[in-house]
């Protein structure tokens, strides 16, 4: 997170030289990248469960019925429905039918009486089976009903292993969300983030990857060490992140899956901040090894680097449009912090953001329209939104210490860091600041979100 310290604000009114002004920026700018980091609090574990604090009422109302499970053990081995449910219930656009309301619970096509479902107030019905066939393996079936016009919307049949039924509930939901608004649906992803996991000596700081709702967590890296912000490549199989290792900042490209890891820039100074292109192929980094931090782009098939940005500001933070032609990125030339944006091959800079006291952090949603960043009003950093066309600035949270915020890959809600009673916690919103949640972990504070894109999905039959 890009902050303008008190000391900084003071010191820059002083008669203090260029050089030194210089020399403080740079200083101020390294240990602020550590110190988001070191004011984690200790931790044991980090299991993420998830609190709606902020709902909308206005959702779709969708009976969802506990799926039938078919197999030799007294209990399934994942409660599909029950994590279809959460999923919708989580994109605040639907409203669970209470079991309570059910008039029947039919599995299959032939059991559904449309009418049972009128009754309960019912706009959409979900029914479906799992069912083992051997040890380990699986057939899940699902149907999508429109209660009024009597006709199914949607029906697949997965074969799958165990460790993959989570994964077929999210899928199943990202299906049934499409069908149901006409826009994709975002469960069936990942987000990266870090904890800190001890204290004193015996800290650690852990790169971790998570399936949408916190879930199947793994670690991929383990440093005694601060690592800083991850970006996930856009096809998901990879992580570029800034790891303080040997004391120095240094930028790193990991392979999730693997954990193979290769070092992509460790020039004298300050290393931080990449962002993959829309492609790739390239990375966006903050680099100081002329001095001052200056916005460079990253070609990785040979390593060359290109310099965006020449100014004495500090410049940081960049994050490329989904089309790659543009970059935009944090700096304070203009006094405070605030968005600007520049070509990808350079040119002149243009500033974004005009209202606020503090605007830094940005990313783009996926069609290009907007911009998460964290704006600051009276003190207190929100997570907002800023809509390009007609550069209209909404905040979106009443948490004041908001970090990172990060897109969903379909664009509907943003995922951040705060501070919730001294911990540190991931939060999400919507990109209508209607419904609001909190990832908490049962140990320990959770910074440096990101959403991966949309994942490689599960072939089903019909």
């Amino acid at each position: 997170m890009f902050i303008i310290s008190s000391k900084w604000q003071v010191a820059s009114n002083k008669s203090t030289t260029t050089a030194d002004s210089a020399s403080l920026k740079r200083l101020v700018l390294l240990l602020l990248l550590v110190t988001c980091n070191l004011l984690f609090a200790p931790a044991a574990r980090a299991v993420l469960t998830i609190e709606i604090t902020q709902s909308y009422d206005g959702g779709m109302p969708i009976a969802i019925v506990p799926f039938k499970w078919d197999g030799p053990a007294k209990q399934a081995p994942q409660d599909i429905a029950g994590i279809i449910e959460s999923d919708l219930l989580r994109s605040g656009r639907f409203n669970a039918v209470p079991k309570t309301n059910f008039v029947s619970q039919p599995h299959e096509h032939k059991d559904v009486v449309f009418k049972d479902w009128r009754i309960s107030k019912a706009e959409a019905l979900v029914i479906g089976t799992l069912r083992q066939i051997a040890p380990g393996r699986y057939i899940v079936e699902f149907r999508l009903y429109d209660v009024f016009k009597e006709t199914q919307l949607s029906g697949y049949m997965y074969i799958v292993e165990e460790d993959s039924l989570r994964r077929v509930a999210h899928q199943i939901s990202d299906l049934i969300y499409e069908k149901l608004t006409g826009e994709p649906g975002a469960f069936n992803t990942r987000i990266a983030y870090v904890v800190k996991e001890g204290a004193g000596k015996a800290i650690k700081y852990k790169l971790q990857v998570a399936d949408s709702d916190g879930y199947d967590a793994i670690t991929i890296l383990t440093s005694p060490e601060p690592i800083l912000s991850p970006a996930w490549s856009p096809d998901g199989t990879r992580l570029a992140y800034v790891s303080l290792e040997h004391r120095r900042s240094t930028i790193y490209i990991q392979s999730v899956a693997t954990g193979d890891r290769v070092k992509v820039a460790e020039h004298k100074g300050l290393n931080g901040a990449p962002a993959w292109s829309p492609d790739g192929s390239r990375l966006a980094l903050t680099l100081s090894r002329d001095g001052n931090p200056e916005i460079y782009v990253l070609r990785l098939a040979d390593n060359s680097l290109e310099r965006l940005t020449n100014h004495p500001a500090i410049d940081t933070e960049p994050a490329w449009s989904p089309d790659g032609r543009q970059i935009v990125f944090t700096s304070d030339r203009a006094g405070r912090p605030n968005i600007y944006r520049i070509n990808a091959d350079g040119g002149k800079v243009e500033r974004i953001t005009v209202d606020g006291e503090y605007n830094a952090r940005a990313s783009y949603s996926a069609d290009g329209t907007m911009l998460a960043l964290v704006s600051a009003k009276g003190g207190r950093f929100h997570t907002a939104v800023m809509h390009l066309k007609g550069s209209v600035l909404q905040l979106l949270t009443d948490t004041s210490l908001d970090e990172s915020p990060s897109f969903a890959p379909n664009g509907r809600i943003i995922l951040y860091a705060t501070s919730v009673q001294g911990r540190g916690v991931l939060a999400s919103v919507s990109s209508d600041g209607r419904v609001r949640q909190i990832l908490k972990s049962q140990d320990g504070d959770i910074r440096e979100p990101a959403w991966s894109p949309f994942n490689r999905q599960l072939q089903p039959k019909e």
